[in-house]
């Protein structure tokens, strides 16, 4: 009996042979992680396990009840003869992993087959094989995930009830049980370990793949956050090298490189002396692939390379695209064609279509941003009826009094208009036209509050020249005049500061009008705000150029006390000025 289970142990090398075979197909990868399969692949399943079965019958080995001898391999068989085999192996396996239809159907062709064979346990183990399939399926019924255990229960189980099947069914009944009795134990053991160890092997198998397959998940989202930054900007020749730099660090190949559809825009890596940045493109088959769209293996026969001792033998050429063009090629070279795997190009088909979509959402945020732009530039440069009304009226009661003063504030209209025109068709200004445009708004407004108003400034020259998006200041001044100081009879006073320091230059705009409450402070320049007054519409898009343009660090800072005036300040980054 021990012999016995020690050659049947020694048979199940087979066994896991044959299951490593079966992790190369992907149908076997489906019967582990998919809950159902269809038909197509059921019979696929039925037949492949039934053919498996058969092959665990044909390793087995025959032993006569007469003799008491076994004989190494099994054929046919005579009357008095039976086979101790791992053919419950198969079957158990396809029940667990595809239910009891695959399972029955396994053990269907695997028990016609013993049938065949001959023997007096023929119709007994041919039944037994059958009512396999459902012991095992039930138990995939139950448990979609199986682990060890369960396989080694479900097998040895399988092979119990064979044993018990082979003393009801066998005649005659003293050659069953003498049969039982010397094979009955190492078989139960045995088929019972084997299909414990077929899973593990198929499980192992598939774990190292997914291992596998993480990795280059978390290398591709690495890289994805590594590139974006640079191909925010579109396609261009530093973007493309500071990629390529990424992606030859990450993906350590012999060079890689990015073309547009006419040059190389960079080459990082081995042949960089012939490769280089700027330089037309030189091999026919990167010329197909712009022509294609489609991914291509070079070998060193293909590659054709001007340079007879290049070192780079072969390429995976891949296209990049945007809106379905074919715009460059992303290139990974090689030293030869062997260090090619199909999980290399797996992983540059990834980045071809990653990068790609970057690009199209670098193209999409640009549009977007440009929309947007244009939304708040148009807001901004919406004149208030009621300034232009109260402006005309104040000029007029002055021509006939103080001509000279008409004269000084159609000037300061008309510089505040032109500014607000101009304002459509420029991206930036220095803080000295936007400090102009904000005080000929405010010598408007001084005349109409007469002599109510006093506007200090406390300027430093060296920040008059930093840049910054059109329309900024203005908005600021008319909120404080507009919401700040409406209401007072006299003693208005607007300070505007404009600073140099360390980090940056400082703008602030404070007044001593009525203030407000520390909840609309925390809403202003952040949201709409509804209001009989006003929106704070003005606030809210100067606040979100200044974040789209140096970032939150430069967004509005606003300090407010109910009657203790409006302090609204912004800065602009020593290295983000424009």
């Amino acid at each position: 009996m021990f012999e016995l289970l020690i050659t049947m142990l020694e048979r199940l090398g087979i066994i896991v042979t044959i299951a490593f075979i079966l992790t190369r197909f992907r149908f076997f990868r489906g019967l582990i992680y998919h809950d159902s399969l269809n038909r197509r692949q059921q019979y696929f399943a039925i037949i492949f396990f039934g053919f498996f079965g058969i092959i665990g019958t044909y390793s087995g080995m025959s032993f006569s009840t007469d003799n008491l001898q076994f004989n190494p391999w099994a054929s046919d068989l005579a009357s008095d003869e039976a086979i101790a085999n791992s053919r419950v192996i198969g079957i158990v396996i396809a029940g667990l992993l595809g239910g009891y239809k695959v399972g029955i159907g396994a053990g269907l062709i695997a028990g016609l087959h013993r049938f065949t064979l001959g023997g007096f346990t023929a119709f007994a183990c041919g039944l037994a094989a059958i009512v396999a399939g459902v012991i095992s399926g039930r138990f995939q019924k139950k448990k979609n995930n199986i682990n060890l255990r369960t396989a080694f229960l479900v097998g040895a189980i399988a092979e119990t009830v064979q044993m018990m099947i082979i003393l009801l069914i066998a005649k005659p009944y003293h050659q069953a049980q003498t049969l039982v009795e010397i094979i009955g134990v190492p078989m139960i053991l045995a088929n019972g370990l084997g299909s414990a160890l077929f899973l593990m092997v198929i499980k192992n198998v598939v774990s190292e793949e997914e291992k596998t397959g993480a990795l280059l998940a978390q290398k591709t989202l690495r890289i994805a956050d590594q590139t974006l930054a640079y191909l925010r900007k579109g396609i261009n020749a530093d973007s493309a090298q500071a990629v390529c730099q990424i992606l030859h660090n990450e993906v350590q190949t012999s060079a890689v490189a990015m073309t547009n559809k006419k040059e190389i825009l960079a080459h990082i890596g081995l042949a960089d002396d012939h490769h280089r940045s700027t330089s037309p493109i030189q091999t026919q088959i990167t010329r197909d692939v712009l022509k294609t769209g489609k991914l291509v293996v070079a070998n060193d026969e293909t590659i054709h390379c001007r340079d007879k001792s290049c070192p780079l033998g072969a390429a995976v050429i891949a296209p990049l695209k945007h809106r379905d063009e074919t715009i460059g090629t992303l290139k990974f070279y090689f030293k030869s064609e062997k260090e090619i795997t199909n999980v290399v190009i797996e992983l540059i088909s990834g980045l071809s279509n990653l990068l790609s979509n970057q690009l199209e959402s670098a193209e999409a945020e640009k549009a977007y941003q440009l929309a947007k732009e244009a939304e708040v530039k148009a807001l901004q440069a919406q004149i208030s009826p009621h300034f232009l009304f109260n402006s005309m009226n104040v000029i007029t009661s002055l021509i006939r009094i103080d001509p000279n003063k008409a004269r000084t504030l159609l000037v300061s209209l008309s510089h505040f208009l032109r500014q607000n025109l101009n304002a459509t068709t420029v991206t930036t200004t220095t803080l000295e036209q936007e400090l102009r445009h904000v005080k000929a708004y405010l010598s408007i407004e001084e005349a109409r509050f007469v002599e109510k108003l006093k506007v200090t400034y406390d300027i430093e020259d060296d920040a008059l020249l930093v840049k910054i998006p059109p329309l900024t200041l203005q908005p600021i001044v008319e909120n404080a005049v507009k919401h700040g100081i409406k209401n007072m009879d006299q003693d208005c006073h607007i300070r505007i500061s404009i600073q140099k320091e360390q980090n940056g230059t400082i703008v602030s705009v404070e007044d001593n009008g009525q203030g407000m409450s520390k909840e609309r402070m925390n809403q202003l320049g952040k949201q709409m705000i509804e209001s009989e007054t006003g929106s704070g519409i003005a606030l809210f898009n100067v606040n979100r150029r200044l974040a789209m343009n140096f970032g939150e660090e430069s967004c509005l800072k606003i300090d407010s006390e109910p009657g203790k005036g409006t302090k609204i300040s912004f800065m602009i980054p020593q290295s983000e000025e424009l």
